[in-house]
């Protein structure tokens, strides 16, 4: 608890639900874990996430994904396998893996045949012996992929999961779609490092998160790429792509690598935008810190998809956003790279924090753009003062959404909000304090809303819980510090 935290009445009642909360989140697991002599158990169907209950999975902590996709052509099925190596937290009688669609062919639990059934999007794995808590394991499923498995949400992501290109695909696995596209534990708080084999045939490249680490011509002509994400990547940003692309080299800030993967017809349409990566990177690292992995890159999609997405080191960003104007370009590319600081390195504890990844996402987007050409950043915060309580009615206050369709205007332009808000309280330098303070002390891990708090509170010298508490999970927004003019808009039914 903060030094700088009051002992009143809804601290302690703060305090008092966050336990409830993490005991509902963890408690399958803790607490069969706290004893290494439990009987065997089954591992939790889910982690307890107050939006998608089922994502994730108890009992155990994956050590690595490696995935082998033996690709064909587009719309086509094709061979699939993935090894998970895992470490059990709980004696385990069985587990559950996120797995939706595709025809199973085989499951083994360290090389022996185990049973698997489905319920739902889950797969239920029953080894032919009870794992140790404590003991490593490995789970390999291998399965016939589907690539023209996709779901539609109605909000702002129209498809997700594989999204074909002319002649190839790329993967659009947020919020929870990774399921479709391998066995996974698939919830943003839970990552693991991915090793990526993609075969393809000769003409086509392969590309996904990280460094290629080998590319073999086979005795058949085809080619096998090898892919190591380097770093953990949660199963909501992984990224594998499959086209007629042509790799774009160039070197960032310090000496960092990058790199864009582009189809062949639009390297010279899209050269313009994407030559100012190395711009935007120093932009940012002036305002959060330093990069934090090890390349970046982006994934021009050959798709008639409407939204970019942030796979982690290398962005996903539909041609049209790169075809346009330059201020627009621009606004959709700092967005994404925005989220390798804040919503990839910096993870997200449950999707109901969600306003911390997409809120920043935002807020450094309009700050780039009001510097670079684009419209007042005051007044569009202004416009989304005004519409701030209807979106609490509709969708949820910012930290507390009370839909599973998240991507809304409260998540991005409302969350961005609360941001402002706290800049207006405590000054530009102060808040540019705890922003950098915010990365330095979690990247590399996940962080929530309170941790947010908390350090705010520590770094500006004041309790902002008063401050901040209404504006994440209150029924109406507070005024806004330094506007005493500007008036939200009568909910509207």
């Amino acid at each position: 608890m903060s030094s700088f935290r009051t002992p009143h009445r809804r601290a302690r009642l703060a305090l008092a639900a966050a336990i409830t909360v993490a005991a509902a989140f963890t408690g399958p697991v803790s607490q069969a874990a706290s004893s290494s002599s439990a009987a065997p158990s089954p591992g939790a169907a889910g982690i307890g996430d107050p939006i998608f209950p089922l994502d994730g999975n108890g009992g155990y902590k994956v050590g690595r994904y490696t995935l082998d996709f033996d690709w064909q052509a587009p719309k086509t099925p094709f061979e699939a396998s993935a090894t998970i190596k895992a470490t059990a937290t709980q004696s385990l009688s069985r587990f559950n893996l996120d797995f939706a669609g595709n025809t199973l062919h085989t499951v083994t639990v360290n090389g022996a045949k185990a049973t698997a059934e489905r319920d739902g999007d889950e797969l239920v794995v029953t080894p032919k012996a009870p794992l140790p808590n404590g003991t490593s394991f490995t789970v390999k499923v291998t399965y016939t992929a589907d690539p023209t498995q996709i779901r539609h949400r109605d909000d702002a992501i129209e498809d997700y999961g594989w999204i074909p290109t002319p002649d190839g695909t790329v993967l659009y696995p947020q919020p929870n779609g990774a399921k479709m596209i391998f066995p996974s534990d698939d919830h943003p708080s839970l990552r693991a490092p991915i090793t990526f084999h993609i075969t393809t045939p000769a003409g086509l490249k392969a590309v996904a998160n990280g460094k290629l680490t080998d590319r073999t011509e086979q005795a058949d002509g085809r080619v096998k790429w090898t892919y190591d994400s380097e770093q953990p990547v949660a199963a909501q940003l992984a990224q594998l792509a499959i086209g007629k692309f042509t790799f774009v080299d160039s070197t960032g800030p310090h000496g960092l690598p990058i790199r864009d993967v582009v189809p062949d017809d639009l390297v010279a349409p899209t050269a313009q935008y994407r030559k100012l990566t190395s711009d935007h990177i120093a932009w940012l690292e002036a305002r959060l810190g330093p990069y934090p992995f090890n390349r970046y890159g982006v994934l021009v999609g050959d798709t008639d998809l409407g939204v970019a997405l942030e796979t982690q080191t290398l962005s996903l960003v539909p041609k049209a956003d790169l075809l346009g104007d330059q201020v627009s370009a621009e606004r959709n590319l700092v967005h994404e790279l925005t989220h390798q600081w804040l919503g990839d390195s910096v993870g997200v504890k449950t999707w109901s924090d969600l306003w911390l990844s997409e809120g920043h996402a935002r807020f450094y987007e309009r700050l780039y753009s009001e510097a670079h050409g684009g419209v007042n950043f005051e007044e569009t915060m202004k416009t989304a003062y005004a519409a701030h309580d209807q979106w609490r009615h509709d969708y949820g206050a910012p930290a507390e959404p009370t839909e599973p369709n998240l991507f809304k205007r409260m998540r991005y332009d409302g969350s961005t909000l609360v941001l402002y808000a706290l800049r207006e309280k405590v000054g530009q330098e102060t808040f540019g304090k705890i922003e950098r303070a915010w990365f330095a002390k979690y990247h590399g891990k996940t962080a929530g809303t309170q941790d947010y708090i908390d350090l705010a509170s520590k770094v500006s010298g004041e309790d902002l819980e008063d401050f901040l508490h209404p504006w994440l999970y209150g029924p109406k927004t507070p005024p806004m510090p330094n506007h005493p003019d500007w008036v939200v808009t009568p909910v509207q039914s």
